[in-house]
């Protein structure tokens, strides 16, 4: 007997399958399902109740945490 498979959102189906279909190595699925739950828990919402501003307000954080940690990187820099 087999134990049961855990239930799969179809937002979460979705965004495996697109990755799939991009050919996205398991490792980079994972951390991008691992993004998307650290966005998820820090609003407290589910991601597919989360719209482009609360994206917006997300990346602001980020880039704040990394210009305080001093690893923030340039694109064009030599």
């Amino acid at each position: 007997m087999t134990a049961p498979r855990p239930r799969v959102s179809p937002l979460r189906r979705r965004m495996i399958e697109d990755m799939t279909v991009r050919n996205l190595s398991p490792a980079t699925q994972r951390s991008y399902l691992h993004a998307v739950a650290k966005f998820s828990r820090y609003f407290s919402r589910s991601p597919d109740r989360l719209d482009i501003e609360d994206v917006r307000a997300f990346q602001v954080l980020v880039v704040g945490q990394f210009e305080e940690r001093g690893t923030r990187t340039t694109r064009n820099s030599p």
